[in-house]
């Protein structure tokens, strides 16, 4: 099965997960970044919410690029009103040429309220959903200035776009909404009314498979929708190396980049799903007391199996795609540094799962 194969640019780096903070990363480089991202052949170049904005990079890369989509991975909704992120996502659209996917996800209640100083007033699910509607409404107002269409909710009431506020039509108008899912609520409710659903690296194969593919296509069922036409993209974790020395490095880096995401009670539910509940608690526990040195220990090679794709280089393609198949048909591939840097391997990483 061919594979729609995306990559990240400005992502977070393995130091990060250690409490270490984030090397400088400006955006002076990105023009060259996207370039050479396309021209390696990615089908899609995405921003994450980390140390950075993520919709302005893709204003750069959109100048500096002709084919690939470019999409947020993810924006948090919450922080931003709806109308912030319509205009946001329609400037992008526009000026891409109708190239750009709104990737948008809740992030936990503790980034919402200590990190981003935002309310969290109640169940993150049902105020995903209406937000996810009220930006429709928005969007749709935008291409439609003269027959506005509004939405009124329990959590968000848009009313009101005179037409001096209105950016008013593009040439393509739809813009694809992806949601960031781990547990099912999320998941059916994507199905429902978003256009796709982007995986959380912590969501094991196993799991997308036995729990939220379910979902989803219960989701699809109740709005009547095609399950084939919703586009689910994969981001699983990479370990990859060179020769089986360089592979166990990388597979120890992994160990405490898994380590920092499995400490959040709020992916328990993936953990729980394999029998790992104490070691989620016990991960837990050392975050809390900043014992970030003493979590990697605790992910097993059994758990980097489930999680990960470990592979050397010459494998890994045939790897990904037979563990893919199935699965998802679009991949995000976020290389570890050693991979990234040999170009000759992205590009034929890339070209084998598109074939």
């Amino acid at each position: 099965m061919a594979l729609r194969v995306e990559t990240v640019m400005m992502g977070p780096q393995t130091s990060q997960y250690a409490g270490q903070g984030q090397a400088a990363t400006g955006v002076a480089g990105i023009a060259a970044q996207a370039r050479s991202l396309e021209e390696l052949g990615f089908d899609g170049i995405t921003t994450p919410e980390a140390g950075h904005d993520p919709f302005l990079p893709l204003a750069i890369a959109a100048e500096h690029t002709t084919r690939a989509r470019l999409g947020t991975n993810v924006a948090i909704a919450f922080p931003r009103s709806p109308m912030v992120t319509a205009q946001c996502a329609w400037d992008l659209q526009g000026f891409s040429g109708g190239r750009f996917a709104l990737g948008i996800g809740t992030q936990i209640k503790g980034h919402n309220e200590r990190r981003y100083a935002t309310p969290w007033p109640s169940a993150p699910g049902p105020r995903m959903r209406e937000y996810v509607l009220c930006v429709r409404a928005m969007l749709r107002s935008f291409q439609n200035p003269g027959s506005p269409e509004f939405f009124e909710g329990e959590h968000y009431r848009f009313t009101m776009i005179p037409p001096f506020f209105n950016p008013g039509p593009i040439a393509h108008p739809h813009i694809p909404i992806h949601v960031a899912a781990v547990n099912p609520y999320m998941a059916r409710m994507a199905a429902e009314i978003c256009d796709g659903l982007r995986l959380h690296p912590v969501a094991t194969f196993a799991y997308t498979r036995e729990v939220l593919l379910p979902a989803i296509a219960a989701g699809a069922a109740k709005a009547g929708r095609d399950a084939a036409a919703f586009e689910l993209i994969g981001a699983p974790f990479l370990a990859l190396g060179r020769d089986e020395e360089e592979l166990r490095k990388s597979m120890d880096a992994l160990r405490q980049h898994i380590s920092f995401y499995a400490s959040t009670r709020s992916y328990h539910a993936v953990l729980a799903h394999h029998g790992w509940e104490d070691t989620g608690l016990e991960l837990h526990r050392l975050s809390v007391a900043g014992k970030w040195a003493q979590m990697p220990a605790l992910i097993s090679d059994e758990m980097l199996e489930q999680w990960a794709v470990v592979a050397l280089h010459d494998d890994f393609a045939q790897k990904l795609r037979e563990r893919a198949n199935g699965v998802f048909a679009t991949v995000l591939i976020d290389l570890p540094a050693a991979a990234r840097a040999d170009t000759g391997f992205v590009r034929e990483t890339v070209q084998r799962l598109r074939a």
